[in-house]
């Protein structure tokens, strides 16, 4: 699918902008919707960021999860605290998906707490384990989210592996 929505990559470009910018503008917050799915470009006012940077410090627990247990119970209650059924829908021009907030038309906080809440579940369902968490190099701290093949992703880029593998190195040496 050309413009699939993948909820959990929207959450980690999200909690790393506001890790690097906690006062992000309305603007920067829009872009990273829009490279992830969101039809049209958002307009979004001071407001509507104050919601979306609350809702990604209320999924930090999910997101930060060690392991998968861990993950699965700041999931579950993410969901029992912000989700309802869940509903097919199709509107904006979008492929019928799932929705587990009342309305097609949420405040801002309410769709993020609620859409990102079923794509870490619907991953971590999937895949049996967390698809998503924070870099393990030492003094990076910024999360990544993987596609699930292969080895359990532990670094956010190719840089900070490599970083690793070479100051791990240098210490053998």
């Amino acid at each position: 699918m050309a413009n699939e929505i993948r909820p959990v990559d929207r959450l980690v470009a999200l909690a790393n902008l506001l890790a690097d910018d906690p006062a992000a503008p309305p603007e920067a917050l829009a872009e990273v919707l829009h490279r992830h799915g969101e039809p049209g470009r958002p307009r979004l006012t001071a407001p509507d960021a104050a919601e979306l940077r609350s809702a990604v410090d209320a999924l930090m627990p999910a997101l930060a999860a060690a392991d998968a247990d861990e993950a699965a119970e700041a999931v579950n209650a993410l969901l029992a605290a912000h989700a309802g059924p869940p509903r097919l829908t199709r509107h904006d021009g979008t492929a019928w998906h799932l929705h587990v907030d009342a309305t097609d038309d949420p405040p801002w906080e309410t769709w993020l707490l609620a859409s990102s809440a079923l794509g870490l579940a619907v991953a971590l369902a999937e895949h049996g384990r967390p698809l998503w968490g924070r870099c393990a190099a030492e003094g990076c701290g910024r999360f990544w989210a993987g596609a699930g093949r292969g080895s359990p992703q532990r670094y956010c880029s190719p840089r900070c592996a490599t970083r690793t593998r070479v100051a791990a190195h240098r210490r053998r040496a």
